[in-house]
């Protein structure tokens, strides 16, 4: 199993936990929970407390069908939880596809930007990573949440992933971002169906040979739900997957992936200690 050292990121040996902070009215699977800053705030500490490596702050919605806030709007969201959050010495990523929303989220203290367009719906963004140094979390992406669904359309969805993900580290890295600043998301569920999921989960080893750490991020996904769906059909509520999100994440943990990004911390954290001790003992 590759150890990964990514600059600014902890440095624990195993695959890191990255909690989610989610500041919006409609996120999917909690939104309206951590909307009030203050609360927001609350949360992230709790997730530190519970284990949490990273605390991943996000102010807007990419949930199939969602409609996209303004800039003004998701600034108001994130600034302010991200600032309280470093002051309280926690290690702070901001999930945003905006540039300026990014640049203000590193002046207040985010040590890493988790970017789920992968530097395709703000063209400046990688040249914002690219001046301030910190690690970019470049997400395979095909467009915004209400299209994306559209173009779950794939021969051989690991190949294909790879391939657009390889285009990707290229084009980042002419606009100045370092090699070193890269980590990758297959971006599970972003204009995929749930046998692309699957397909890209099996499929870590291939994605891996581009030759950069990995996030996944599986946690309370739809086609974890539609996988545990009752016998009539209906899908498992969001908030029900958990125990699924903690196979997944220890299944990737083994395979090397470099963090891991969670709604339940505590479980999740158990789990890539689990895997650690396992490699540890095979090494």
């Amino acid at each position: 199993m590759t150890t990964w050292s990514v600059p600014g990121m902890p440095a624990e040996g195993r695959c890191l936990v990255m909690g989610v902070v989610n500041v919006t009215p409609d996120s999917f699977s909690d939104g309206g929970q951590w909307f009030d800053p203050v609360t927001a705030v609350r949360h992230g500490l709790e997730l530190v407390e519970q284990g949490a490596d990273i605390v991943d702050v996000g102010g807007e919605s990419t949930r199939p069908g969602a409609a996209r806030v303004s800039l003004e709007e998701e600034l108001a969201r994130v600034e302010p939880v991200i600032r309280e959050l470093s002051r309280e010495g926690v290690t702070v990523s901001v999930d945003t596809m905006r540039a300026e929303v990014a640049q203000a989220a590193v002046a207040a203290g985010a040590k890493l930007v988790n970017d789920v367009s992968g530097g395709l719906a703000d063209p400046a963004m990688p040249r914002v990573v690219a001046a301030s140094g910190v690690p970019y979390v470049v997400m395979h992406w095909r467009g915004h949440s209400h299209a994306m669904n559209s173009r779950a359309v794939y021969g051989d969805v690991v190949t294909e992933v790879r391939e657009e993900l390889s285009k990707r580290v290229s084009s980042v890295l002419a606009e100045g971002v370092a090699d070193n600043q890269i980590v990758l998301d297959p971006g599970l569920g972003f204009s995929k169906n749930p046998e692309h999921n699957w397909a890209l989960l099996a499929g870590l080893d291939q994605l891996a040979e581009l030759g950069y750490p990995m996030i996944i991020g599986a946690s309370r996904k739809r086609f974890l739900g539609r996988l545990l769906a009752d016998p009539d059909g209906a899908p498992r509520p969001f908030s029900r997957s958990d125990d699924a999100t903690l196979a997944v994440t220890a299944l990737v943990a083994q395979a090397g992936a470099w963090c891991v990004r969670v709604h339940d911390v505590r479980p999740n954290a158990d789990a890539v200690r689990v895997a650690a001790a396992v490699q540890g003992a095979r090494a």
